[in-house]
């Protein structure tokens, strides 16, 4: 067989596992790319291959370390205390939080301690994890056995009629993804105390492999907190409730109680912005890629109608400056995520006029001239503010001559606080690719590979530009609505079972499809025409074109 590893040739006469044919003493390569596919080091290579081995700067690494890493500290505490529950969910500051219960009393810092000493003598220890297959009634039987039966009610929705495991020393779970081949891999993790539980830090792709510096968001925490305590007001935290809520008829009812949320929270905000109506002139709308912003915006414009408040809506987009004029990224293309992208003299220029009372001529882009042309004037009314919505709204570079007491600063974002089982949390910016995929191929005309192929490009730009200012926000809406991705599977699922085996964006399709598919599905038609949701599946009551 002729192998290319990395550049350099190769050949063997037998098959042979990756792990077995490189120099990995150091842990440097953590998984493959064999053939466009990901592929674990414990893979036996059986035919003709190009090889390309991976560390911790891949995103594809980073959820390969982390996956094992909750794998091993599960291992590291049922070591310690056998009849403990562990739970995580993905907290602030690209950390997971994990929480313990069952334990007779508070977690503390002996405890976290004791795990850190055991998962380090785990570690140390270099035992292999190796993955194999059985028939899901075992593998029921199995978890029955050892009392998790949140793997136990998910593997009912399993449309397979085999389940994998993966076995460390005795330990048997499965993750969802895939597995680095032994704990000794784990060398960089860190584990700090954080009521009530605790946070493991972890290498990340977009720090270079480095485990970023953990900074304490608490408006982004609360939002956390939040929408954990609803997700278990409304017992939809796992995947199994909501199917189970789908199956028993009440299905739309969960759209009704999950809508209601929104409402009430767009309630709260007009409320604020009323109170302090006198003091606002600027509302800045910001968040990363498929929040929702669009329909968002223009909700609260609607709730600001009702209360007599109607904001002059000024879309960013129009102030960018052309691509020659843009600044440029490492590869010498024009960078429009870049704050300096826009004309931020002329937009400080246009909104300290418009709030001074003066006419202002509006800049828009004619796309058949090919140039920047104006409307007519504008002059804002009495108590009337001005409503944008773009990446850079929370930047204190956007309108430095108003003063902050001025504004009033929205972040939106969905999110969701739901898992798969108690091990296995489900991603928030997962929830945000599938929206992209689906309002990408509908709407854009960008097939699934093309999103799945330039997301990680826009996962940089929001680590950039979006999440170190979110902070500033005076209000943080959460976007995410607990039943979207029991309809959102319908329309996600053939597009990304569509991406071949031997495509470079198989492997981000895959790791969408293991939990996607568990859902169950909800018609489309109940969904409310204002939705956030319809922004991403159509039929948003804001992009119609019918009349009355």
């Amino acid at each position: 067989m002729k192998l290319v590893i990395n550049g350099k040739p190769m050949t063997i006469s037998e098959p042979k596992r990756i792990i077995d044919l490189i120099d990995n003493k150091d842990f440097k390569y953590m998984a493959a790319n064999v053939n466009n596919r990901c592929r674990e080091l414990n893979y036996i290579v059986k035919d003709d291959a190009d090889i390309e081995l991976l560390g911790l700067d891949s995103s594809i690494v980073t959820n390969i370390y982390q996956a094992t890493l909750r794998y091993v500290v599960v291992m590291a505490i049922k070591n310690l205390y056998p009849k403990a529950r562990v739970c995580f969910s993905y907290s602030v500051s690209r950390s997971i939080f994990a929480s313990i219960s069952n334990l007779g009393h508070a977690f503390l810092q002996k405890n976290l301690d004791e795990i850190d000493a055991e998962l380090k003598r785990i570690i140390a220890a270099d035992y292999p994890i190796t993955r194999y297959s059985v028939p899901k009634e075992e593998a029921i039987e199995y978890y029955k056995s050892i009392g998790l039966m949140d793997k136990v009610r998910i593997l009912k929705y399993r449309p397979e009629d085999t389940v994998h495991f993966y076995e460390c020393n005795g330990y048997k779970n499965y993750m969802f993804g895939y597995m680095l081949p032994s704990t000794g891999y784990l060398l960089d993790y860190k584990l700090s105390l954080y009521s009530p539980g605790f946070l493991i830090s972890y290498p990340r792709s977009e720090c270079g492999g480095k485990i970023p510096e953990f900074v304490d968001e608490k408006v982004f925490r609360a939002t956390l907190k939040e929408a954990n305590i609803w997700t278990n007001t409304i017992k939809a935290g796992y995947i199994a409730q909501m199917n189970e809520i789908i199956e028993s008829g009440n299905a739309l009812e969960f759209i009704n109680t999950c809508e209601a949320k929104h409402n009430r929270q767009l309630a709260e905000l007009g409320h604020q912005i009323y109170e302090n109506k006198d003091e606002i002139k600027l509302i800045c709308v910001a968040g990363p890629s498929s929040s929702g912003k669009t329909t968002f915006t223009n909700r609260l414009r609607i709730e600001l109608k009702s209360r007599g408040i109607e904001p002059l809506m000024i879309s960013m987009d129009n102030f960018y400056l052309s691509a020659d004029e843009a600044p440029k990224d490492e590869f010498g293309n024009p960078d429009l995520e870049h704050i300096e992208a826009l004309d931020l003299k002329l937009f400080d220029e246009v909104i300290f006029k418009l709030i001074q009372g003066e006419e202002v001529r509006l800049p828009y882009f004619d796309f058949e001239k090919k140039a920047r042309e104006f409307t007519e004037p504008v002059k804002l009314h009495d108590h009337q503010p001005i409503l944008i919505e773009g990446i850079h709204g929370l930047n204190d570079r956007i309108c430095p001559s108003i003063p902050q007491e001025n504004k009033f600063k929205i972040f939106i974002a969905p999110l969701s606080q739901y898992s798969i089982d108690d091990h296995n949390p489900i991603s928030i910016s997962e929830l945000r690719l599938i929206r992209r995929i689906v309002r990408d191929y509908q709407f854009r005309g960008t097939g699934c590979e093309k999103t799945l192929e330039m997301w990680q490009s826009v996962r940089n730009g929001e680590f950039k530009w979006i999440y170190p200012y979110q902070n500033n926000a005076d209000f943080v809406y959460n976007s995410e609505l607990t039943y979207e991705l029991c309809v959102m599977k319908k329309h996600a699922l053939p597009l990304l079972e569509q991406v071949k085996s031997d495509s470079p964006n198989f492997i981000a399709a895959n790791r969408l499809i293991k939990f996607l598919k568990y859902f169950e599905t909800i018609t489309d038609k109940w969904v409310p025409c204002n939705s956030i949701l319809r922004e991403f599946i159509g039929g948003s009551i804001f992009y119609t074109t019918d009349k009355i």
